[in-house]
């Protein structure tokens, strides 16, 4: 496959700066609360667009234009639902979560956060959460690597196989060099990239049919029922699609975010960018999709998620089509390294430190990090070797897995007082398994996204179990004075 000397240059440019990011913030990594969290310093501006690269990951480029171009604008349901529920996590959790994470024995992850939260002697909620963190992170991390090959596939001729293990080996250099200071800032410039990308490639399109108005008639030439939101649409698929909103409450890749901000008072500015910045990509990759049923009347494609990425060849200068097609793997590469982050942080700080070398000395658990970055990659890299893997299916199950395991018990543990570290174990527990449980059955009911009836059950096992136990003082005294300081802002 021939591929112009300019958009091989312009890739790689890419890929080098994003390798000397990781090899730059290796010096500024000095203890694990630097690896895994930063050392709490992100401003505003990073913190959102960090949360809003990693969030949408290979999906905002592959999988919903490719959802769309499969079944018209009905599947844009998914992207109002996660809409509003980017908003409300924004708008509810962020500032409490930043707060409280502090006042609870400075917690640097979500299971550490949820050990200290509810002082769990046992320590079940600890290993059960970062369970829960690396097995479902070995789907979604999987789900990247699939969207990354077949970037290089559909656009570089190069063999799934090769292309699956180089991109691998790519996000892995530089995530295992900076750690989370290295993501946050290659997820900053790659938010940045993947913005101008989603306004560029569908306004291409457009351009070439004639006009918004006339791409509109071709679409629904072909069949009118992409035109409508609503067709085939029942309350009941309504419900599922929109019901992607519900996991950004339990998704420890972004609410780890929240955690890293340099200050609570952020987070207003940090929202309005995030949500910003959310809407009009997912416009622009609805958009991609739609233009693209049009644009390929001719000569469908046999994998709808490869839409952008064979768009934007045919379509653009051969330097335009280098900068969109390293914004799909910028997608590819923010939300990796930020779950690779998180799995190797629940490695080093919640089962080794923890369970293993209690006393383990600061550059060690760096060290035991890095190491946990490389395996996980393996694993999800084994998970992803069948080319035939769908981008959007493995993120849905592992996105619906972490909503319904962490998402409930985030909020209990930040809005009622009561909850108990039994009742949070319970609903962890109740989510995960109801989650693997109705992925497996089909017909009737089961139909539904297994993150609605696994957020209902996790929560309601929380609110049942808490009332049939009882918290310490301590942690009640914890609870209201993190209270007290969300209180004096909220005022």
């Amino acid at each position: 496959m021939h591929i112009a000397l300019p958009t091989l240059i312009t890739f790689l440019v890419y890929l080098a700066a994003m390798i000397a990011i990781g090899g730059a913030t290796y010096q500024l990594t000095r203890n694990l609360s630097d690896y895994v969290l930063g050392g709490r310093s992100l401003g505003p501006g990073v913190a959102a667009l960090s949360a809003g690269a990693s969030d949408m990951s290979g999906w905002l480029l592959l999988g919903l234009p490719g959802a769309i171009y499969a079944s018209g604008m009905s599947s844009a349901w998914i992207a109002i639902g996660l809409t509003i529920g980017a908003y409300l996590n924004w708008q509810f959790v962020a500032r409490r979560l930043r707060i409280y994470t502090e006042v609870a024995n400075d917690s640097i992850t979500v299971p550490d956060f949820l050990h200290n939260r509810f002082e769990d002697r046992t320590r079940a909620l600890r290993v059960l959460s970062a369970l829960v963190i690396l097995v479902f992170f070995a789907f979604y991390t999987s789900a990247g690597m699939v969207a990354g090959a077949k970037l290089f596939e559909a656009s570089f001729g190069i063999n799934y196989y090769w292309a699956l293990w180089g991109g691998g080996a790519i996000i892995v250099s530089y995530t295992f060099l900076g750690g989370f200071l290295a993501v946050a800032w290659t997820d900053f410039v790659q938010g940045i990239i993947m913005f101008f990308a989603l306004l560029i490639a569908p306004a291409l399109a457009i351009t070439t049919q004639g006009s918004w108005t006339q791409t509109v008639a071709e679409v629904g030439a072909m069949k009118t029922s992409y035109n409508d939101i609503f067709s085939g649409m029942s309350l009941f698929s309504i419900i599922s699609l929109a019901a992607w909103g519900l996991g950004y409450f339990g998704q420890p890749h972004i609410i780890v975010r929240f955690m890293a901000m340099r200050d609570h008072r952020d987070v207003p500015t940090a929202r309005l960018i995030g949500i910003a910045w959310m809407v009009i990509s997912l416009f622009g990759a609805i958009a991609v999709g739609y233009t693209g049923i049009a644009y390929f009347a001719d000569n469908p494609l046999p994998d709808g998620e490869k839409v952008f990425i064979l768009m934007s060849t045919a379509l653009a200068n051969p330097w335009v089509a280098g900068f969109l097609l390293a914004a799909i793997l910028a997608a590819v590469m923010s939300t990796i390294s930020s779950q690779l982050l998180v799995s190797s942080s629940a490695l080093a700080e919640d089962i080794y430190k923890a369970f293993i070398r209690p006393h383990a000395s600061e550059k060690e658990l760096v060290w035991i990090g890095r190491f946990g970055v490389l395996a996980i990659a393996i694993i999800a890299l084994l998970i992803a070797g069948n080319p035939d893997s769908s981008v959007l299916d493995l993120v849905s199950y592992a996105w619906s897995g972490f909503g319904a395991a962490f998402g409930p018990v985030i909020l209990f543990s930040l809005f009622w007082r009561r909850t108990t570290n039994w009742g949070a174990l319970a609903g962890m527990f109740v989510g995960a398994v109801t989650v693997i449980v109705w992925k497996q059955l089909s017909g009737g009911i089961f139909e539904m996204y297994e993150i609605v009836p696994g957020f209902l059950f996790c929560a309601l096992a929380i609110f049942c179990v808490s009332l049939l136990t009882r918290p310490s003082d301590s942690t009640l005294a914890t609870y209201d004075e993190a209270a007290s300081r969300w209180q004096q802002v909220e005022r």
